[in-house]
């Protein structure tokens, strides 16, 4: 597995996905401390607020390549026949592009030094937020990997990935404009949005944290199972 995480993560900045990522979380994420600190506002939240939605169009891009390349490129039988397990496989490329978005958070700490220089900050908070926006990436990491792994293509893949995560967090609203009560209450609980916001109202929800680790969990297992099928088809 370390093998494959490795190869995926050399290969995000072998080509502009890697940066394109990084460079765009920077400058947003300059632009609204920028704001913040000219305001004298240390509250982070509004940051992470903002950033959500950001993170809901560049995660497709980021999963996108992960299968629909191999199989594009003719070389995912031979990923296949290599000294590794499926789930050793699938583990390193979800772990891989968990680990480069987690990169592309870690431009926050620096900020949030920035700002307890000079103003009180609430720490606790902010680890907070970053637990809930990495916990919410993990599962649409998931959600991306095994769209990819459907396809052999990447722009499909994007689409897909793209339209099951904007679905998820726009739930709350079919939810709020539905007369049926057992399917609002369905489509609320499955909805991201309200489950991320408790993160950003700097409270630790175990419920909220168990559904997006079972989710991930989830669409990690139905990838080995796509492509444990094609190993033997």
């Amino acid at each position: 597995m370390s093998a494959i995480f490795k190869r995926e993560v050399r290969s995000y900045f072998t080509s502009p996905i890697g940066y394109i990522i990084v460079l765009v979380y920077l400058m947003l994420y300059s632009y609204l401390f920028t704001v913040l600190f000219s305001v004298g506002n240390p509250d982070i939240s509004l940051v992470f607020s903002y950033s959500s939605s950001i993170t809901m169009f560049l995660i497709p891009v980021l999963t996108m390549r992960l299968f629909s390349e191999e199989r594009r490129q003719k070389t995912d039988q031979a990923l296949f026949t290599a000294p590794v397990s499926i789930v050793g496989i699938v583990m390193g490329k979800f772990l891989a592009a968990l680990a480069v978005f987690a990169l592309s958070q870690a431009i926050l700490i620096i900020f949030q030094f920035i700002f307890a220089f000079n103003v009180a900050v609430d720490w606790v908070g902010f680890f907070s937020y970053m637990l809930g926006t990495l916990l919410m990436a993990a599962s649409l990491i998931a959600i991306g990997l095994f769209i990819s792994a459907l396809t052999d293509s990447q722009i499909v893949a994007a689409v897909g990935s793209l339209g099951v995560s904007l679905l998820l967090t726009m739930l709350d609203t079919v939810a709020s404009s539905i007369d049926n009560e057992f399917f609002a209450s369905v489509f609320g609980w499955v909805s991201f949005t309200g489950r991320y916001q408790t993160y950003l109202e700097g409270i630790f929800d175990i419920a909220n944290t168990v559904f997006f680790i079972s989710l991930a969990a989830i669409f990690v297992f139905l990838t080995v199972r796509v492509q444990e099928s094609k190993r033997w088809a």
